[in-house]
């Protein structure tokens, strides 16, 4: 026959020599006791922390004890499920042993874990931000890189918006009546315009006096055009 609180006391005494500085015994019966598990030293000199509380059931280590979170540091809840889901799954492979060692042994690992987890996150993190910035910086100095797509897209946006511009004219015009002609759309519209020329000679020419006398005395004149030296602008030089 299993003498269980033999095992329980044999078992309390090795894990208070196992961790002098961070177990508590907290009550006898029945018999409760915490464990303050820290994981190794992550970036920036940061740790996880959490305490763990174990209590003996009558039949330890036949039947599991009971445990809990009993307080936790810089960890997050999704990672304290994943602890507790953990202890639930040694307890069950460990049934009929005593299994605190074997227990907080799995939990300080899944810290130092964690704390990786979390230093690889962070590095990821840095990589991005820093590859995002490289790409922000060669895109300002190449410019945008012209594919057919985007060449595609930027044509069909410039000639809706010259459509848009076009309509946008037409309205414009319609609206205030005053449609602009080409000149050969004005010149077909006013038929007078082809005798405009005429009439300014006609009503224009009488303001023009020419006297008549200046050529009569050019008819007195005696011209030798056969003459290889005629010049008509030296006439006035020889009457000098």
């Amino acid at each position: 026959m299993t003498d269980y609180g033999e095992e329980q006391r044999n078992e309390l005494e090795a894990i208070e020599s196992i961790y002098p500085d961070s177990f508590t015994v907290l009550s006898d019966a029945p018999t409760s006791f915490t464990i303050t598990v820290t994981s190794d030293t992550g970036e920036n000199e940061e740790t996880l922390e959490l305490t763990l509380k174990f209590t003996y059931v009558e039949k330890y280590p036949d039947e599991p004890p009971l445990w809990e979170i009993f307080s936790q540091e810089n960890l997050e809840d999704s990672d304290a499920e994943e602890i507790l889901t953990l202890l639930k799954q040694q307890a069950e492979e460990n049934l009929g042993m005593v299994m605190i060692f074997t227990l907080v042994t799995a939990v300080q690992e899944k810290l130092n874990e964690i704390i990786d987890q979390i230093k690889s996150r962070r590095e990821e993190e840095k990589q991005r931000k820093q590859k995002e910035a490289e790409e922000a910086e060669k895109r300002a100095f190449q410019g945008t890189v012209v594919t057919i797509e985007t060449f595609l897209s930027w044509k069909a946006k410039f000639e809706a918006e010259m459509i848009e511009l076009k309509k946008k004219r037409q309205k414009e015009e319609e609206q205030s009546g005053k449609k602009k002609l080409t000149g050969k759309q004005l010149f077909e519209t006013d038929h007078n315009l082809d005798t405009s020329d005429i009439q300014f000679l006609e009503d224009g020419g009488n303001s023009v006096e020419v006297d008549e006398s200046l050529f009569q005395e050019m008819d007195d004149l005696d011209l030798d055009e056969d003459d290889p030296d005629f010049d008509p602008l030296d006439l006035g030089s020889d009457e000098d």
